[in-house]
This record gives structure tokens, C-alpha cells and sequence, in this order.
């Protein structure tokens, strides 16, 4: 009685109410997801307002000027050195992955199963094995198993052979033949 399924109940919440719940709840949704952006690009304003100062240009000379310029693009051939650098590192990483993800799937498909080899172990030994040291009397198995006897297989009999040539010759010895 307990396994029997029960009857489906019915929802405690109408439909309207459900969707208008759902409608509300997607609102909400929205409105955090915008205020998640807006927060991504105010970080990301600081951040860089940290990182790289405003220029100040007015009142310099040419050759200040000139100097900046300078000092900026060195800066740029160093970063740029240092994404190449980590290009190169990601591609090298991704290729040994890959290279690695080969071998496996080349070692999963050469790996056979050994067979099994029969292992005799005599009875006792089973036992000893199995049971530990609670193992104290000898079983014998051999005992208690049916013996079938085979039945013997019957022997022809070794005869002088002139006898056998003499009783098959002629029509009646072919007869016989056919008769066996």
C-alpha cells in the first residue's frame, strides 16, 4: 500500500498568480543585471584611472612633448613584448593539452584486458583465505562429491584373422558386412 503512486496534487498557486510571479521575478532580474554592468564599468573606470594617469598637455614644449612620446611608446613595446610572451605561453600550454588528450585516447584505445589465468588453489587454502584464522577444521570436499562412473568402452575381441577372411568370403560374408 505504501509503494502505490499518489494522485497528483493540485498547485496551491493559480496560474495567473504563478505567471505574474514569474513576470516580477524576470523584472528583478533585469534590473540587478543592470546594475551589475553599470558596476563592471565603474570598477573598470577606476581601475584604469589608477593605472594610467590622465596626460597633461597643455603648456609643454615640442621637445617635452616629443619626450612623452617617446616614454609612451616604449611603454607600449614593453607590453606589447610581455602579451606576446604570454600569447606564446598559452599556445605552447594549449598544444600540450592537446598533444597529452592524443596520448590518452591513443593508450585507452591499444590497452587490451589480460585474460585470466585459472589459479588452483586447493580447498583448505580457499578456506584459510576466506575465513582467516577462524579457520581451525579440515573440510574434505572430495567426499562429499557424487562419483559417476564412466561405463567401459567394449573391447573387440583379437582373432585369428584367417577365420575372420574365411567367414567373409563369398556372399555371405559380404551380407554380413551390410547386416553390421
Amino acid at each position: 500500500m505504501a509503494d502505490a503512486p499518489k494522485p497528483k496534487e493540485k498547485s496551491k498557486i493559480s496560474s495567473a498568480r504563478r505567471l505574474g510571479l514569474k513576470i516580477r521575478l524576470l523584472i528583478v532580474a533585469g534590473q540587478m543585471l543592470e546594475v551589475e554592468v553599470e558596476e563592471k564599468k565603474r570598477e573598470r573606470d577606476e581601475a584604469l584611472a589608477e593605472r594610467v594617469p590622465p596626460l597633461k598637455l597643455s603648456g609643454l614644449s615640442v621637445e617635452q612633448l616629443q619626450d612623452l612620446c617617446r616614454d609612451l611608446h616604449h611603454k607600449i613595446d614593453v607590453v606589447d613584448e610581455e602579451r606576446y610572451d604570454v600569447g606564446l605561453k598559452v599556445t605552447k600550454n594549449d598544444k600540450e593539452i592537446h598533444d597529452l588528450g592524443l596520448k590518452i585516447i591513443e593508450l585507452q584505445s591499444k590497452f587490451k584486458k589480460p585474460n585470466l589465468k585459472r589459479v588452483k588453489i586447493s580447498a583448505e587454502a580457499m578456506l584459510s583465505v576466506l575465513l582467516g584464522s577462524k579457520h581451525k577444521e579440515t573440510i574434505d570436499f572430495k567426499s562429499n562429491l557424487k562419483t559417476v562412473k564412466k561405463p567401459e568402452e567394449k573391447k573387440e575381441e583379437v582373432t585369428d584373422w584367417r577365420q575372420n577372411v574365411d567367414a567373409m568370403s563369398g556372399m555371405e560374408g559380404r551380407k554380413k558386412m551390410f547386416d553390421a
